[in-house]
């Protein structure tokens, strides 16, 4: 089992596979997309922003990209990792590998080159191993590196299951009702201290959390709840 799961021919038909149900469940569902104008006018005005959303929201996620600029996905270099970037391949996001864990620095600065030729990026800032809808520091240094605003996104569909992994996984399912949300870009400035950096990095875990629950609140589920905080 091991080697099959190791092997690049099972893991190139697994992504495959994985990319055909993701638009099949997109395809199958009714979605509504809200809060995304923020967004719009900064990518047509030719503003690249760094999409922030859950790692547990991870599977949709491909299909809410609803622009034809390019976009590019921190992905962790581990395993899961792998199987990650290349499932989004096949809807044309590209994956710089790393993560807080391993080749971060490396990660920052190919990502903060993609944002500085005009390209937006997407970072799950809990991710790769939490704690759950917890953001880490990386996303608001890179905001301040950049200059690129931050903006939150999420979904929820009616129909799903929840993994039993850190993050509660989201595994929509077909013919669901879905949602979208967009919430306000924030801007991280350019001369942030310490200080400023954590309220940025606390604004940035205060609405994903609360557009993550409102979403899965108006798709008539249970909401998935954040690790609590250490105290």
């Amino acid at each position: 089992m091991k080697r099959l799961l190791s092997s690049y021919a099972f893991q190139a038909l697994f992504c495959w596979i994985a990319a055909i149900y993701i638009r099949f469940v997109y395809v199958t569902g009714r979605w509504r997309v809200e809060g995304r104008g923020p967004a719009d006018e900064l990518i047509q005005g030719g503003t690249p922003i760094i999409a922030a959303f859950w790692h547990g929201r991870l599977l949709m996620a491909p299909t809410g990209w609803h622009y034809r600029a390019p976009l590019a996905v921190m992905i962790s270099q581990h395993r899961d990792g792998e199987m990650i970037a290349r499932t989004v391949h096949h809807f044309g996001v590209r994956a710089v590998r790393g993560s807080t864990t391993r080749g971060g620095a490396k990660a920052l600065r190919e990502m903060l080159q993609v944002v500085k030729r005009g390209n937006s990026v997407a970072i799950t800032p809990d991710g790769p191993k939490g704690p759950r809808m917890r953001a880490q520091l990386g996303i608001v240094l890179l905001a301040r590196l950049s200059g690129a605003p931050i903006v939150p996104a999420t979904y929820a569909v009616s129909r799903r299951r929840l993994a039993s992994s850190w993050d509660r996984f989201v595994i929509a399912l077909p013919f669901s009702r879905g949602l979208y949300l967009w919430g306000t870009p924030i801007q991280v400035a350019p001369d942030a201290d310490e200080a400023a950096l954590e309220v940025a990095r606390l604004a940035v875990e205060r609405s994903l959390n609360e557009l993550t629950q409102a979403a899965d609140r108006r798709m008539g589920v249970e909401p998935v709840t954040p690790t609590e905080a250490a105290t």
